[in-house]
């Protein structure tokens, strides 16, 4: 059986998790004031990246005594620096429950080659046991899982007395989930997810307590150029006022200013989690009503408001292999991008087969209702054209 094809599209059809869908009436001549053609050591390049850090501590609302700074490529590159950078002065905790965190646990033991890890791991869909985690170890740990759609509860589990510190890659949570800064050492993050800027850079944001182990411990293994953060065993503090190792695009950090600004006018942080907990409602409202679809995350306290997963769970495709499965969820998402209502919304390559619906700030509630009518309409399109049962 079919549906009727829904007769309005979203205005902004972009769900992709990363890059994200730019702010509300973005336009490519807000960008007109870049320092194009200009050094990123000149004054007017310094005084914009400058002004990043200060607009990112003021909507962030990051602790003033918490150094913020501009990194080599995106949230990836902050992470390696501050895994390379400061472990192996103690044991390392890993709580890991998706992809992105499980690559974190690889490099520390693959690549660091640190032997004294415990490893807190969970499936697709739950989160280990945080309270497992030794406050006398260093802990790293994603707050937002970006491809299972679970996220921490919050920082409860983490001891306001720990010895070790706290490295948190918090790149599809920042600006759209509550981060309790007293309990958090390192933060990662970058432009492209939940402001919806420009790939490629990264933000790093350190503890006094962070700084203390940059410049009271030294690994046992070289830094490349892009990751060392001291001189003469102090913090290189030019990192954090604007100085950046390596060039960046100016027309990116012009277009990070935008996206700051405008959550600025909106009412900042709280704006911004009101924003992505309006357009996950949305979805939770759908899944209420529509008995073929639910979350991968059961637990409504772990649920992610920005990389929201889904999984199909109709008898009819739940019956199919794993690939099968995973072949549905494609051909469905492709038969609502041809029909130009909704973009790069399916499940992660290494994900349980799915939907994955980013519900950040930028995101509009109404283009998500939308999405929904066509996700709809896709799903009866697609199940109807498998092959019947003999």
């Amino acid at each position: 059986m079919t549906a009727a094809k829904p007769a309005s599209r979203p205005l902004v059809p972009h769900f992709s998790s990363g890059p994200c869908a730019k702010r509300p009436g973005w336009n490519a001549q807000n960008l007109k004031d870049a320092a194009l053609g200009r050094s990123h050591r000149a004054t007017v390049g310094k005084a914009k990246l400058k002004q990043a850090i200060e607009l990112t501590r003021e909507v962030l609302e990051v602790p003033a005594d918490y150094r913020i700074g501009i990194v080599p490529a995106s949230d990836t590159g902050a992470v390696e620096m501050a895994l390379w950078s400061l472990l192996g002065a103690r044991p390392v905790t890993t709580i890991a429950w998706e992809s992105f965190g499980e690559g974190w646990v690889s490099d520390i033991i693959k690549e660091l080659k640190l032997k004294d890890v415990t490893k807190l791991h969970a499936p697709y869909g739950d989160i280990p046991d945080l309270s497992k985690a030794d406050p006398a170890s260093d802990i790293v740990f994603t707050w937002n899982g970006t491809t299972s759609g679970v996220r921490v509860p919050n920082a409860d589990w983490i001891s306001g007395k720990r010895e070790g510190l706290t490295i948190c890659d918090a790149t599809s949570a920042a600006f759209a989930q509550e981060l309790d800064w007293s309990k958090l050492d390192v933060v990662t993050f970058s432009w492209q997810k939940a402001l919806g800027g420009e790939a490629g850079h990264g933000m790093l944001v350190l503890s006094p307590r962070a700084v203390e182990r940059l410049e009271s411990y030294k690994p046992a293994w070289p830094l490349p150029k892009i990751f060392r953060m001291t001189k003469g065993d102090k913090l290189n503090e030019g990192i954090f006022q604007g100085e950046t190792i390596n060039t960046p695009s100016m027309l990116c950090v012009e277009d990070y200013l935008d996206t700051l600004n405008w959550g600025k006018s909106i009412g900042g942080l709280k704006a911004l989690m009101a924003r992505a907990d309006a357009n996950t409602k949305v979805l939770a409202d759908w899944k209420a009503r529509t008995p073929w679809i639910d979350f991968l995350a059961r637990d409504p306290s772990i649920r992610s408001n920005t990389s929201v997963c889904l999984k199909v769970v109709d008898p009819a495709i739940t019956s199919l292999t794993p690939d099968a499965q995973s072949d549905f969820a494609k051909k469905l998402v492709a038969l609502v991008e041809k029909e130009g209502a909704g973009f790069d919304f399916a499940h992660y390559r290494d994900a349980p087969a799915g939907l994955r619906i980013w519900c950040g700030a930028t995101v509009e509630a109404k283009d998500v209702a939308l999405l929904t009518q066509w996700i709809d309409w896709a799903f009866a399109e697609t199940k109807a054209a498998l092959p019947k049962a003999a």
